[in-house]
């Protein structure tokens, strides 16, 4: 390993790395490269939120490498973090560094052999997961309060996107697809509305972004810190995307988010007065929008989508379990089935399916750990899963117990990271970088780094890296 990372060990709930000499260098100099590299992580933040604006409107001849175009942000952060010693060997990151080396091996000697797929699938564990923990540690709370703060206002343009997007034919400029594609971004909704991309390449994107925003619009409630009437247009913004969006994750996403605000009630009983607040405010909001007329068709479209897609997967259960478990069940009964090492990274992939056939297609499982164990074979593919598993607890864990110290910040966040961290689907770009972005953040909002302490060398309790 690369001289410049630290030895590390685990606690009981979280992981403090030991402390390593370092030649002293002038505050300015540390100040300077942290500002730097935290505004690496808002470009990785603003390419992911309007990268199929860039793909579909601005620079439709480069739609292609502009799929990639947060890799080489990702790779810098992680050289600097790398150099300055910021990025430290724990056990899921080393595992899965080694995973996919070892992946991108098997796909060229074992599996499909095609050295683009190959690259494009082992990206995802040699790039994009260490970089949770970068954001991790360059982030501090501050950051991360800012970053939800930027959501915040993000969502209300994006909403009078959305509409414009549902009530607009697909031919419209609006709903122009990747590349100008004039067919249309918008995929199959219900009584003849399409569901919407808003800024995003595809249609996931919008309900990935407003389960980002969700938490962030209750945490804003019960601690304030935030302009009322941005909050208030962000919260009725949200409401309005539900249906609008006519995604039933979405509808998911934000209950969750209020089961896990239910909990802080529970475990924190003075926070009840705001919650009454916040729940007649929705009532009052739904009230003044069900009156609207556009709100009333996209809430129509949206029923209707619900009651259709539940009875074609089997109700509650098909939505709930198959879909967050991602058929897991499913693929080990078949895993006799499948090569000792898989098929090959990134066949699973729509890039994979593309290069290796020609067809946008998924060649090996739509969810996500069928995915995995298809890609890698059930040996390789179940140490991902379990990876990925093992983390979510630790977090989850330390998330618990900020808590019961009376922070909710990382508890709130963790609503979207256990929708996301365990199962998300890291084939498809955008949901990989709200996986990798909601991962780091929450182990940032852990960290007890003062807010004015900008120094790179600092280590705290609640490290995770």
């Amino acid at each position: 390993m690369s001289s410049c990372y630290k030895s590390y060990s685990i606690t009981n709930d979280v992981m403090a790395t030991a402390s390593e000499e370092y030649p002293a260098e002038p505050v300015n100099i540390l100040s300077r490269e942290m500002r730097l590299l935290k505004q690496g992580v808002w470009i990785y933040f603003l390419l992911l939120v309007f990268e199929g604006a860039l793909r579909k409107w601005i620079l439709p001849g480069l739609a292609t490498p502009l799929l990639v175009i947060r890799d080489p942000v990702a790779i810098w952060l992680i050289i600097k973090s790398l150099k300055r010693g910021l990025l430290t060997v724990n056990f899921y990151l080393f595992m899965m560094v080694l995973i996919g080396l070892v992946g991108l091996f098997t796909a060229l000697f074992f599996g499909h052999g095609n050295f683009l797929v190959a690259a494009f699938g082992a990206r995802i564990l040699l790039i994009h997961f260490p970089l949770i923990f970068v954001i991790g540690k360059i982030f501090t709370r501050a950051d991360v309060i800012k970053m939800g703060k930027a959501c915040l206002w993000i969502s209300i343009p994006m909403t009078v996107l959305l509409a414009l997007q549902f009530y607009s034919p697909q031919t419209a400029w609006v709903n122009r697809g990747i590349g100008g594609d004039m067919t249309g971004a918008g995929f199959s909704g219900a009584l003849g509305f399409y569901r919407p991309s808003a800024t995003f390449s595809f249609t996931n994107g919008t309900s990935l972004f407003y389960g980002f925003c969700a938490p962030f619009i209750v945490y804003f409630w019960l601690e304030k810190g935030i302009n009322k009437i941005i909050l208030i247009g962000a919260a009725i913004s949200l409401l309005a995307a539900i249906p609008l969006s006519i995604s039933r994750g979405l509808f998911f996403s934000v209950t969750v988010t209020m089961i896990f605000a239910s909990i802080i009630i529970l475990r924190k009983p003075k926070y009840i007065g705001r919650m009454i607040f916040i729940g007649m405010g929705i009532i009052i909001a739904m009230m003044f929008l069900s009156r609207a007329s556009f709100f009333q068709t996209a809430t129509q479209a949206f029923s209707n989508r619900f009651e259709t897609a539940n009875e074609q997967e089997g109700g509650v259960k098909g939505v709930l379990v198959d879909r967050y478990l991602g058929g897991m069940a499913g693929v080990l009964t078949q895993s006799a089935e499948l090569p000792f090492f898989g098929y090959g990274l990134g066949m699973g992939t729509n890039v994979g399916g593309m290069l290796l056939s020609g067809k946008r297609e998924f060649l090996i499982s739509e969810g996500e750990w069928g995915r995995v164990i298809g890609e890698m074979g059930t040996i390789m593919g179940l140490m991902i899963i379990f990876l990925r598993l093992a983390l979510s607890i630790k977090i989850s864990i330390a998330c618990y117990k900020k808590l019961m110290m009376g922070d909710l910040l990382p508890w709130i966040l963790l609503s979207f990271g256990l929708l996301n961290l365990p199962q998300g689907s890291w084939s498809q770009p955008t949901s990989l970088g709200f996986c990798v972005l909601t991962g780091g953040l929450i182990i940032a909002a852990l960290q007890e780094v003062p807010e004015q302490q900008e120094d790179l060398t600092e280590q705290n309790e609640y490290s995770f890296i």
